[in-house]
């Protein structure tokens, strides 16, 4: 047939044959020849990759010039290979949801990329409303039917920190006596709970993973209103709570569904039996309220313990809705019990007798005073689980893609606006590629979009509350006036738009350097990154820089050299290392997440050891021989 109203391109210096013949059979054809321009080192990179993909067996180019294939084979279109099912995928790749089959199904995502997953996602959370979603609020500690709780100070007003100004609901904090009633009660009910079959107490997280993933319009939007979260935000940790919940349901079944039978002498039967330590205390913190919150509660249930579960006192609102659903799911209101309160609540709840342990998940500084209460009290020896936070640093090297370390830094420093355990502190570049990467992630961070996280469109909503904003405030206006004396440089400070909702706790995203990674004295939660220069051969000199922080959370490294990358991570500095990508957003099962030295106890949330802190082992051993014989030896004999 005619070429008419098509047009044929090809590189300068490749396909010249085929083209040729193509305008000696068709003079009319419109065939146009394109060349790249740039500098050297962008086109070297591009030509090469174009080579490689001609070059590819599976190219038509190079399918072209082999005499064995038939032309017939040439004009097969693709949508006759694909064009069913059965073709289109191998049949051995699982469905994103089955990854982990059979044992547990993902959390349902949403795939922001897609234009109808999208309008459908952001029709319903306009029609949830937000009024309803703070309506069923309890305040304080759930206590017996008809009883109300007795506050200990006045009822509060919980306000989102999208505006600093809309009134979520009310909470009424614990006082000391409600917290001894509530260990009595977690205490009485451990009993009956720590005996109940396994299998009883993982139907229960099951059903509330369930319940979480088919009501999820209410709880993005409650994220969103009362932590500020932007959607991808909200959806990513409404979807680890659901993982969380249904990964520790399936270790707890794969574990400790019967007793593990041990090793032995012929006439004798070992068993190791598991069982929850007793009454855990589950401290978390607001900038993961709904996910850290679930997590933590789901193993200490699962495993047989009871739960006093104190919510951060930024955050209560989700907390009191996810203890609500969890009751709704089986879990008995005196095996959970929810205690609402500030830090002076956290710290009586660690110092009630009875306390078997601790899960908690914030500061470093309140880990080591909860460490210290437990140590100085008498009783049986309690066990501490602690998640806190590092100075965490990603080394890029001379060799990294920059448009790669770029995406990668700006995720890391500025998701969630810099409010991740996980996120990114301290930049630290190879001064060869140096200038290039912070003038590319400086105009990678002019891009983002700050205000109000319910837009679509915004990429950094709120901090937390008004101190946060204001320590972070203070940070910014001490960098600049080192900046000033030329003790560090700014590479870039972002502003607040007129547009963003106003008395909202907004901090815009900074970026400045420092002369030495030891300026950097500690944790910044927010959206503020800092870089620092280093010479290829001082190396180790910064490895000792970042481990003489302390911190062992997570680390970075972007390099095309293996043995610079095993160099690096042979100095065991982190718990989570990533390396060529971002160093956010552990997935459950998949990158058990946790630090060491001064970023946390261990075991690691979401790994397999996680369950066994919160159980007690029993070694029971029998002698069979004893009732009159081994039948299982005369059996074997026979």
């Amino acid at each position: 047939g005619g070429v008419e109203g098509y047009e044929f391109q090809r590189l300068h210096g490749m396909g010249e044959d085929l083209y040729d013949g193509l305008r000696e059979r068709y003079p009319g054809a419109a065939c146009r020849i394109y060349a790249p321009v740039g500098a050297h080192e962008n086109l070297l990179a591009y030509l090469v990759r174009r080579l490689l993909e001609n070059g590819a067996n599976s190219s038509f180019v190079s399918r072209l010039g082999d005499r064995a294939v038939p032309a017939s084979k040439l004009l097969t279109r693709p949508q006759a290979i694909v064009a069913s099912s059965e073709r289109a995928c191998a049949a051995t790749l699982a469905l994103p949801l089955d990854i982990h089959a059979p044992s547990r199904k993902l959390a349902r995502g949403v795939e922001f990329g897609e234009a109808k997953a999208l309008d459908a996602l952001v029709a319903s959370l306009a029609g949830s409303a937000e009024a309803r979603q703070a309506a069923a609020i309890v305040a304080g500690v759930r206590g017996r039917k008809g009883k109300a709780p007795r506050p200990q100070r006045e009822e509060r007003k919980i306000v989102s920190p999208i505006d600093g100004a809309t009134v979520l609901g009310v909470v009424a904090d614990a006082a000391p006596a409600d917290l001894a009633e509530a260990m009595q009660r977690a205490k009485a009910a451990f009993g009956a709970w720590s005996r109940a079959p396994v299998a009883r107490r993982a139907v229960c997280l099951d059903d509330a993973a369930r319940r979480f993933e088919a009501e999820a319009p209410r709880w993005l939007r409650l994220l969103q209103t009362e932590a500020g979260k932007t959607l991808p935000d909200a959806v990513s940790e409404w979807r680890e709570a659901i993982d969380f919940l249904r990964y520790y349901a399936a270790e707890a079944r794969k574990r400790w569904s019967a007793p593990l039978a041990m090793p032995g002498p012929t006439g004798e039967d070992n068993r190791l039996h598991h069982s929850g330590r007793g009454v855990f205390v589950c401290i978390s913190p607001w900038n993961f309220p709904l996910a850290i919150f679930i997590g933590q509660i789901a193993a200490a249930l699962v495993a047989g313990c009871s739960v006093l579960a104190k919510s951060a006192e930024q955050t209560p609102l989700i907390a009191a809705e996810a203890v609500a659903l969890l009751h709704r799911c089986g879990v008995p209101e005196e095996v959970l019990q929810l205690i609402q309160g500030n830090g002076e609540t956290g710290a009586a709840l660690v110092a009630l007798p009875g306390v078997a342990g601790v899960a908690f998940t914030g500061s470093a500084a309140v880990a080591a005073k909860i460490n210290r209460a437990l140590a100085a009290k008498d009783g049986p020896i309690a066990a501490l689980i602690a998640e806190t936070g590092g100075i965490n640093a990603m080394i890029v090297d001379a060799t990294a893609l920059p448009e790669q370390v770029s995406d990668d830094v700006i995720a890391s420093a500025f998701r969630s606006a810099g409010q991740r355990c996980s996120a990114l502190r301290l930049l630290c570049l190879q001064e060869d590629v140096a200038d290039k990467m912070i003038a590319m992630i400086a105009g990678a961070a002019r891009e983002l979009k700050i205000g109000d996280p319910r837009d679509i469109g915004v990429d950094i909503g709120p901090v937390i509350d008004a101190d946060a904003r204001a320590g972070l405030l203070a940070h910014i206006k001490a960098l600049r006036a080192q900046a000033d004396s030329g003790a560090a440089t700014l590479h870039f400070a972002g502003e607040i738009p007129a547009s963003a909702p106003t008395g909202g706790y907004y901090v815009a995203p900074h970026i400045f350097e420092l002369r030495a990674a030891s300026d950097l004295k500690s944790e910044i939660f927010g959206p503020i990154l800092h870089v620092v220069r280093y010479k290829a051969s001082e190396l180790d000199s910064l490895l000792d820089a970042i481990e003489a922080y302390g911190f062992g959370l997570t680390l970075g490294v972007h390099s095309r050299i293996e043995g610079t990358i095993a160099r690096i991570l042979d100095r065991r500095l982190a718990g989570n290392c990533y390396v060529n990508r971002n160093m956010i957003g552990a997935v459950v099962g998949v990158q058990p997440f946790g630090g060491f030295n001064l970023s946390g106890t261990g075991p690691k949330a979401g790994g397999p050891l996680y369950l066994d802190r919160f159980a007690i082992e029993r070694t029971i051993t029998i002698n069979t021989a004893a009732v009159g014989g081994n039948v299982n030896l005369v059996n074997s004999v026979e």
